[in-house]
């Protein structure tokens, strides 16, 4: 038996020699991360260890590049999954500032918005009131004041680069 392990170290030694670099570069070109695509390789050989017993000469490549295809089906898992994670606390926490100056810019910047918007004409001041803070989509705004999807288009995007123009002379 301590014979039989000693062999099976041996051949690992070979194989760490020989497919270092090939597994290596295997991992590097699925995750793009040389850091982790050095720890995994490392982990790689370190698994073939654990299964020193199981080890022949004919089978070991293809049980040295399934512990790897294992260890990256884990590794993008866990990878995906936090950016999942991620993803979903940016969406749902509330973004909130603590700055004075940001909050009276903003303050300021809906000031000059509401002001273009009052003087804006009344059929273009409504669509644009509906669609910027009712949120509604032209079509809905089209059917409820009875206009063509295109005349409320023409109304919004008037209407925007109008606010838009006066909010940065004001600034």
């Amino acid at each position: 038996m301590e014979n039989r392990i000693k062999l099976s170290d041996r051949l690992i030694t070979e194989y760490y020699e020989e497919y270092r670099q090939s597994v290596f570069f295997y991992i590097c070109r699925r995750i793009e991360n040389r850091s982790d695509a050095e720890d995994l390789t490392q982990d790689a050989f370190l698994r073939l260890l654990e299964y020193r017993m199981m080890i022949r000469r004919d089978t070991l490549k293809y049980f040295l590049f399934t512990i790897v295809r294992n260890l990256l089906n884990d590794y993008l898992r866990r990878y995906y999954k936090r950016q999942e994670i991620d993803r979903y606390l940016y969406d749902t926490l509330p973004v909130t500032t603590v700055e004075p100056e940001s909050r009276i810019v903003a303050d300021e910047l809906r000031r000059l918005e509401s002001r273009r918007v009052s003087a804006l004409p009344e059929q273009r001041r409504k669509v644009y009131i509906m669609s910027r803070f009712q949120d509604k989509p032209a079509d809905d705004i089209a059917e409820e004041l009875n206009l063509s999807k295109r005349t409320v288009e023409n109304h919004l995007f008037i209407s925007r680069r109008e606010v838009r123009e006066f909010i940065r002379r004001c600034i």
